[in-house]
């Protein structure tokens, strides 16, 4: 793939969950799509209100095989809003199923539910945080302290962009192969935080 010394930085057409997101690089060298499939509700979701989901990640990118392939499927186990425990994650089709709880753990036992860390398959850690940059609703770095990617909401006052909801999920370019984990790893992330998961 042909680097340009850019990040990737894709526009999330609609900021939310579910039931749909896309993502789409400005300048078109990536498109990605998550799409929340909801699971039949058990006797403990109907209590809390919530169900649990299965959110897949796919590669919508021009030129890419039709249907699009699947990246990751991440899979919440059942509970309020869905929780880790009993979920999974995959990625590519037919991949090894890991439990949600050990593939983004916490980054100490203190640690707030909001900052976890994984380990990327080119065998490097990485930890997600939430609100610890400026302008940046999400941030993941390295083991290094050196951002790899964030996710950014649309800031007060902004205007209203047709097809866009200004959220915006930006990615250093030369991680680009790590961009269906990073994306898979942010979407637990982000449904930690609006389900107030521990």
């Amino acid at each position: 793939m042909t680097r340009y010394g850019l990040p990737y930085i894709l526009e999330d057409t609609t900021g939310a969950l579910a039931p749909l997101a896309e993502l789409v690089d400005i300048h078109d060298r990536l498109r990605l799509a998550v799409r929340c499939t909801p699971a039949a509700p058990t006797a403990r979701d109907r209590g809390h209100g919530h169900t649990a989901c299965t959110y897949t990640v796919f590669d919508t990118s021009r030129g890419a095989p039709r249907p699009p392939p699947v990246l990751a499927a991440l899979e919440f186990g059942p509970g309020r809003g869905g929780g880790l425990e009993g979920g999974t994650v995959s990625f590519g089709v037919g991949g090894k199923a890991v439990p949600m709880q050990r593939y983004l753990t916490r980054a100490s036992a203190l640690a707030s539910s909001k900052v976890r860390r994984f380990v990327g398959s080119d065998g490097q850690t990485y930890q997600w945080a939430r609100r610890t940059q400026p302008n940046q609703e999400w941030t993941c770095t390295n083991a290094n302290g050196y951002v790899i990617a964030s996710y950014s909401l649309k800031a007060a006052g902004e205007p209203e962009y047709r097809g866009s909801s200004g959220c915006v999920f930006e990615l250093a370019e030369q991680f680009g192969h790590l961009a269906p984990e990073m994306l898979a790893s942010l979407w637990i992330m982000r449904h930690i935080a609006q389900y107030d998961l521990a």
